[in-house]
């Protein structure tokens, strides 16, 4: 995670990083059932491992990256199952919320002078008062909230998921690692929001250059899901 925070928000939110999804949706009548049932039980340890992982992180983009590592495993994980168009679905909705996630870590990063320890943050709120509204949002959208873009994508996955006739460690590795997605949101919006303050904020002016484009990601965090569901 040393790259720029666009690149960041660029490869991990909708390029590099999903392309092996996609290129599984594409060459999915070739996968066999031996493949699907191996692919099956490395998404779910990898999302288990990913969401592990951002409970124990302290660097802000490493926390956000361990994220889209977990929701790369749910994408395989119903995509093993058969399901390919709602990986595809989860796809499209995970690059608007995780590149606007992306985007505000780097406006607080670069406020900060460069600061990516989450325990050095603080009163970010007070600062950038719109920037920090926008990573809620977009956190929420990540948590799958109720009628936001993750929400419409999460809902079918994990019911499809549910609904499957799996042993019981299968589903319980699948509902903790979904909920330690909100646990790593909460905590990383927590340090964010800290009373005491140990950095000071000098390029706090730069951001304006960013508000357009992150505002669009929002508006695509808030409707996309309902629009393409």
């Amino acid at each position: 995670m040393a790259a720029p925070t666009p690149v960041s928000a660029l490869v991990h939110s909708s390029t590099l990083v999903t392309a092996g999804v996609y290129l599984l949706i594409r060459f999915f009548p070739l996968l066999d059932g031996c493949v699907l049932s191996v692919l099956f039980y490395l998404s779910v340890v990898t999302m288990f491992m990913a969401g592990v992982g951002a409970l124990f992180e302290y660097d802000m983009k490493k926390i956000i990256a361990l994220s889209t590592l977990r929701q790369l495993g749910l994408m395989m994980l119903v995509l093993s199952l058969g399901f390919y168009l709602f990986s595809y679905f989860h796809l499209l909705t995970h690059a608007m919320f995780k590149s606007l996630l992306f985007l505000c870590a780097g406006v607080f990063i670069h406020g900060c002078g460069g600061f990516q320890d989450v325990r050095f943050f603080g009163s970010v709120v007070r600062v950038l008062p719109y920037v920090s509204f926008l990573m809620v949002g977009s956190s929420l959208a990540l948590c799958g909230f109720p009628f936001l873009a993750g929400f419409y994508s999460k809902d079918k996955i994990l019911e499809v998921c549910i609904m499957r006739e799996f042993n019981f460690f299968c589903v319980f590795l699948l509902v903790v690692s979904t909920l330690m997605t909100s646990i790593y949101s909460v905590r990383l919006l927590k340090g964010v929001r800290m009373i005491e303050c140990k950095v000071s904020y000098g390029n706090v002016m730069d951001y304006r250059v960013v508000v357009f484009p992150m505002s669009l990601l929002m508006v695509g965090a808030v409707v996309y899901g309902s629009i393409i569901s």
